[in-house]
């Protein structure tokens, strides 16, 4: 059989909190899927240029991340895609689970669920490839906030049953800040895991 082109991934920091929408394009048919509409309508629309958008993914329901997400579905008409809950209120076409794919023309989407940050937390690995978009769950200097120590534990928890079980090769895009490869920060995390965090909740680093 022959090889399929990689997926095109488009990002762009928008609004205040430069929160970072994603755009996944299947070059074959340019059939795309737009992550996160948080702000910027315009800055939006154009990163979907020149492709057919099908659906619109939330990885969490957080303001930053949803921010513009009723206008995009009334200018797009596509079906928006969310984990099921509980979340801030939202009104998903398609609700996802854990292990649920996502058809983007010739390609397909992951789905992962990630809770701690938030419980609705979701990321979606493109398969056959490297790339996982990965909203709050990851950054390269640590885990997403969490607001309770309950949400820390499980922040641990899906660090040490999920995103550990990914690849050294896997590339993180997180929904604030750079891009990275998980096996830069595996020690870095395997010893986070290591140590007794006690009751703590909050912003968290890799070194604390």
């Amino acid at each position: 059989m022959p090889l399929i082109a990689r997926m095109e991934l488009r990002t762009r920091a928008v609004g205040e909190w430069a929160m970072n929408a994603h755009v996944l394009v299947c070059p074959v048919t340019r059939q795309s899927v737009l992550v996160d509409p948080g702000a910027e309508l315009e800055a939006l629309q154009e990163m979907l240029a020149d492709t057919r958008p099908v659906g619109i993914l939330i990885t969490h329901t957080h303001p930053d991340h949803i921010g513009a997400l009723d206008e995009m579905r009334t200018r797009l008409k596509v079906p928006v895609m969310a984990h099921a809950g509980p979340h801030l209120d939202l009104n998903a076409d398609r609700r996802l689970l854990h292990g649920d794919v996502v058809n983007v023309g010739q390609h397909c989407l992951k789905v992962y669920h990630t809770p701690g940050h938030v419980g609705d937390l979701l990321c979606f690995a493109i398969k056959d490839d490297e790339r996982v978009i990965v909203g709050d769950a990851i950054f390269e200097g640590g885990p997403g906030r969490t607001e309770t120590a309950q949400d820390f534990q499980t922040t641990l928890q899906t660090l040490r049953g999920m995103i550990l079980s990914w690849p050294d090769d896997t590339v993180c895009y997180p929904g604030h800040g750079p891009c990275f490869r998980l096996g830069d920060k595996r020690a870095a995390i395997v010893a986070f895991l290591a140590k007794d965090h006690g009751d703590f909740f909050g912003d968290a680093t890799w070194e604390m």
